[in-house]
């Protein structure tokens, strides 16, 4: 093959996922229509894709939106179906894309694992896309880190210098308050240690002497800005927008006042670009950023969806955790935002996974499971129905046909899946389908991706459940009553800062609820479709540079901490640079 070989002279689609079988980068973007002028190579197998390519009036392609149940330790299959469904869509002979978050390092080297999908349905070369990839997040950490030094230094200079401060340097007094800084540190690592921390420590020339704390790198603003972005100049406004902290006047200070915004913006400026790789069949994947599904809004990034839906007949994308969770997000912040919406919605469920979430079992990461799990037992498969009811008439609320995916386990029986197949029909899929994604890759999605086609096939736009111009309390309220809340109560720190929130002009921005993504509720104990509990609304903030108003509903971690047995216990490395063990 040279670089000019027209696209259909490629080899065929492969159904192996091992590397020998990958194509070089050039030839899966070909088959886009991408040539090598509109790639940024790294390596022979991954390449950003130049986002001097979008043309919004070329837009032509179908979305297709991947959610799922409430998640449980057991795992769902949402990745490995999104995977599986594109690889599917592209063997009934349409060009199909999928779109997905960029990795952390933190669930990698953690309890989760990586988030290449799996078996015959994965992203590959795996160990590529879950261990740095092309070093987006990095960048990330660099430029956020960059303004939480930028304020530790201004403060300390401005408290030495007091006026003398503006006469050197002929910059204004920010007053910074040391108690109302909010732009902590951040690392792409899970440790607890650095929940809590104090900086300044040791004297007068280490700065100035304050409690803080460090978030993981997902939980960046930055990275909620870089997903929802549509170009550099929007990429720089809303850097330059980031509320960083508030002065002695409780006046807010930005990243623009602070005078860092234009190099946290140089900092990530590659960022913009989407990564381009490879399934095992060699379906083309776009990945691009990785916010948290609580306190973001847990999808993939606007840029990657506008270049899949502008290259391809339909792109797969999933969002993060259940339907209330990076679904809820994907339309009440992403698609408010961009505009681009799906055509359907793709539910993922498991015999497995809803017998967890009955709440008869207390189930935890690495246990082993109870007989009940794995054994044919139709009343605790009916009982943890309920929750995939619930998220049935979620989905559809927002006026979208729905499609359940059962990913089958090899331990499940016909008799439950026959039973599941007809309660999500009763319950108002307009199909459910069995996918064996994992097993069998696009040949075991191939009826589900046909219902899929079928479904986009008359596109409706979204119903928003609230529209902007209502008050922050009242979206509240109405998201609160969806999920099942009887009352919604506020601490009277929430109270102040949505009042403060309000007061700004901020309370136009849709709402981001961060809460447990173990339930439908704001606790995690309380399984399968509760009703008549309370919302409590701990705390208020508003993400000014991402355009969105997060409401905190209980303790929200937003630094994860490695377990017991974490997964950096079976990863090695040999003598030829394989590396073994990675999920």
């Amino acid at each position: 093959m040279t670089p000019n070989q027209p696209a259909d002279a490629l080899p065929p689609l492969s159904h192996l996922s091992d590397e020998t079988n990958l194509l070089p980068i050039q030839y899966v973007a070909q088959r886009l229509g991408l040539g090598e002028d509109d790639l940024i190579p790294y390596g022979r197998y991954m390449a950003k894709v130049d986002i001097r390519v979008l043309r919004p009036e070329a837009l032509q392609g179908k979305l297709v939106l991947v959610s799922s149940i409430t998640p449980t330790p057991l795992g769902e299959g949402k990745t490995v179906t999104t995977i599986g469904l594109s690889q599917g869509i592209n063997q009934l002979g349409h060009r199909c894309v999928a779109c997905i978050r960029q990795p952390s390092l933190g669930p990698v080297f953690g309890v989760k694992g990586g988030a290449a999908g799996g078996g015959a349905s994965q992203v590959l070369p795996m160990e590529k896309l879950n261990l740095h990839l092309t070093g987006d997040i990095h960048a990330i950490s660099a430029a956020h880190n960059l303004a939480a030094a930028a304020l530790d230094a201004r403060l300390y200079h401005e408290q030495r210098l007091g006026q003398a401060f503006s006469q050197q340097t002929g910059m204004l007094l920010l007053n910074i308050d040391p108690q109302q800084i909010l732009w902590p540190r951040v690392v792409d690592h899970n440790d607890r240690a650095l929940r809590q921390i104090r900086v300044g420590i040791g004297g007068a020339s280490h700065g100035v002497e304050r409690d803080d704390h460090v978030e993981i790198t997902a939980a960046s603003e930055l990275m909620a800005i870089l997903a929802l972005t549509e170009n550099l100049r929007d990429m720089r406004q809303r850097i330059g927008r980031i509320i960083l902290a508030y002065s002695l006047e409780n006046k807010p200070i930005s990243a623009d006042d602070l005078g860092v915004a234009g190099a946290m913006t140089a900092l990530m400026k590659e960022t913009i670009h989407p990564t381009l790789m490879q399934t095992s069949e060699q379906t083309p994947v776009l990945i691009h950023a990785g916010p948290f599904a609580n306190i973001a809004h847990g999808n993939s990034s606007v840029l990657a969806d506008r270049l899949g839906l502008q290259l391809a007949d339909y792109v797969v994308t999933e969002a993060g955790f259940g339907s209330d969770m990076g679904m809820e997000k994907f339309f009440n912040i992403k698609y408010r935002q961009s505009g681009i919406a799906p055509s359907c919605v793709v539910l993922v469920a498991t015999v497995r996974s809803l017998k967890a979430n009955s709440g008869a079992f207390d189930i935890k990461p690495g246990q082993p499971l109870p007989a009940e799990i794995l054994n044919t037992n139709i009343p605790l498969l009916n009982k943890g129905c309920a929750n995939l009811k619930w998220h049935i008439d979620n989905a559809k609320s927002y006026g979208l046909p729905v499609i359940v995916a059962i990913n089958r386990f090899p331990d499940d029986s016909a008799e439950e899946l026959a039973f599941l197949t007809d309660y999500a029909m009763s319950a108002g899929a307009v199909s459910c389908e069995i996918s064996d994604a994992f097993a069998d890759g696009g040949a075991g999605t191939a009826t589900l991706a046909r219902q899929v086609i079928k479904a986009c096939e008359h596109t409706t736009a979204p119903r928003l459940p609230y529209p902007d111009t209502a008050s922050l309390e009242q979206k509240l309220q109405v998201l609160a009553q969806r999920y099942g809340a009887a009352t919604v109560t506020f601490t009277p720190q929430a109270r102040q800062q949505q009042a403060a929130i309000t007061a700004a002009g901020f309370g136009h921005l849709p709402l981001c609820i961060a809460k447990t993504p173990l339930s439908i509720s704001a606790d995690a104990a309380l399984k399968n479709a509760p009703q008549g509990f309370t919302l409590p609304i701990t705390a208020c903030a508003v993400s000014a540079g991402a355009g969105f108003i997060r409401l905190y509903a209980g303790n929200i971690m937003t630094m994860p901490g490695l377990g017991t047995q974490p997964a950096y216990h079976h990863i090695d490395i040999d003598d030829e640079g394989r590396i073994c063990g990675l999920s």
